[in-house]
Parts: structure tokens; sequence; C-alpha cells
């Protein structure tokens, strides 16, 4: 990519976003829960994850996609979580028992940028809307981290908003709303496919789509053998 516009910094820490998160998590369904539903949806039929699959989310918020996880993986697959919130971890946890199956997945309380997973651990990774929350130095230090937990062969859907060579008057208006409002707004447009292929990963699709004029990513990467 040549000269790309830089993308946004995050500036509030991570004690700040987690505190955020907290406070958030018991209404954040119906503030974003909705609205990012058929992205999230589409990411999980793109990934199509198959029985007996060892799977990890990152970014797992209030378990939107978990109980789906579990339906698709099967009773010999595994599903696990990450998520830097307690309070979004509750609520999922809460989601999970009252679906039934609270004891069939795996949740923990951690940074994606150091997942506290073995080496060459899962069959694939969904992340939704979990990438662009991190400060633009951290981007690649979490791709690196799905690497290296993910087997040869394994599977790499994201889903992220997306910043283009050109931008409309929706994504400017965000991204200066974002730029002078990071204590509130720390989400931003990130060139996604980009930086999975600077890791390495080889891209298998690109799916482009928008919400409220914002693009939205859904890219999907394989680790190399």
């Amino acid at each position: 990519m040549s000269n790309p516009a830089p993308i946004n910094r995050v500036t509030r820490s991570k004690a700040e976003a987690r505190a955020s998160y907290d406070k958030m998590s018991a209404w954040y369904d119906l503030l974003a829960g909705l609205s990012e539903k058929k992205y999230k949806d589409m990411g999980l039929q793109i990934l199509d994850i198959q029985t007996g699959e060892q799977v990890l989310e990152v970014g797992f918020g209030t378990g939107q996609c978990l109980t789906k996880l579990v339906g698709a993986a099967g009773e010999t697959g595994s599903i696990y979580g990450v998520d830097l919130s307690q309070g979004m971890l509750d609520v999922a946890q809460s989601r999970l028992h009252k679906a039934g199956i609270g004891d069939s997945v795996e949740l923990c309380l951690g940074d994606a940028a150091e997942l506290p997973y073995a080496d060459n651990s899962f069959d694939a990774i969904y992340s939704s809307f979990t990438l662009e929350l991190f400060d633009t130095p951290e981007i690649p230090v979490v791709l690196s981290e799905c690497q290296r937990v993910l087997k040869p062969g394994g599977r790499l859907c994201m889903v992220s908003m997306s910043k283009k060579s050109r931008s409309g008057f929706m994504v400017k208006l965000y991204e200066w709303t974002q730029k002078n409002f990071n204590k509130y707004v720390d989400c931003r447009p990130i060139y996604v496919e980009q930086s999975i292929k600077d890791i390495g990963f080889d891209i298998s699709s690109v799916t482009e789509m928008s919400m409220f004029g914002l693009p939205v990513d859904i890219v999907l990467a394989i680790k190399a053998w």
C-alpha cells in the first residue's frame, strides 16, 4: 500500500477501556448489539466452523457469538473466549448458562496482545469489532498472537471497521469524533486486510459491507503451513 492515510491513534489506557466496558456491559446489547449482529453473523458464516473444531473468540463481549460457535462445533468441539472486561465476561457467562451451555465454553479474562494459550492450539479464531480497539502499534502484536496460537492451516476471521483510500462524509465525521473524544470513542477504521497480510497470513476472502456509512470488512485468512 503506497502512502496510506494514517489511522487515528487510541490514547486511552487499557485500564480506562476496561472500566468503560465494565460499566456498559449490562446495556451494551441495546447500544450496539443489534447494529453489529448482521456483520457478526456474516463473519460466522464465512468462518464456517466444523464439528469437532477447537475455536477461540477474541473479544467475545456479551457472548452473542459464543452460543453459535458452540452449536457449530458440536459436542466434540471446544470453544474458548478471551476478553479484557470482567463485566462483559459476567454477561456472557450468564447468557451461556441461560442457554444451558455454560459448561461448554471456557472463558478467560485477558489481553489479546498476550493470549494465554499454547502455540498451535486452535483450528479457528473469530473476532468481531475488536481489533480496531487496539492502538496502532499493538495491532500487529494481537495478530501475531493469533497466528501463534493457530494451528498450521488454521483460519482467522476478522470483522472490523475498515479504512479505505477514499473516505466519505460519515467516515470523516466518525474519525473526527474518535480523535477528539478518544476516551469515549476508542474504535476507528483500520487497514484490516493489509495488517493481516503483513503478519504473514494468506488472505482467503474479503467481504466488504457498510454500517451507517462506515466500511466494514470481513477478512478470512489462513495461517501458512
